[in-house]
């Protein structure tokens, strides 16, 4: 493992680890098929991965995301599809039900904890 990443996955964080193992693996080209990368991944290293997805797609590589990220579903002229309905349908980024909750929370996390109090 470390010959093939350049050293042992297990000396970082286990986000810092995918985030390494989608640089070892991506190609200029490719077709990747990702289901929920943010999974394992700190708001900081989703915006690293985007950074990388970035970099990758401006080498004709291509990507089909299941995610539930906002910072992922940003991603430039993105084609988002909801799934929550049928029929499936195209989306925009701003009417995303997960972007709308994110940002209300950002804005008041007070009001969403009282309301959890119950």
């Amino acid at each position: 493992m470390e010959r093939r990443y350049g050293r042992d996955p297990d000396a970082r964080s286990h986000g810092q680890a995918f985030l390494n193992l989608f640089q070892g693996r991506f190609a200029p080209e490719g077709l990747y098929l990702l289901d929920e990368p943010e999974a394992p991944l700190s708001p900081q290293n989703q915006l690293g991965l985007l950074a990388l997805l970035l970099a990758w797609a401006g080498r004709d590589a291509q990507f089909i995301i299941a995610t539930h990220s906002p910072m992922l579903l940003a991603f430039p002229d993105a084609a988002i599809y909801s799934f929550d309905r049928v029929p499936i349908s195209a989306v925009r980024y701003e009417d995303l039900e997960h972007v709308a909750l994110t940002r209300a929370f950002l804005n008041d996390p007070a009001a969403f904890l009282r309301r959890l109090r119950v």
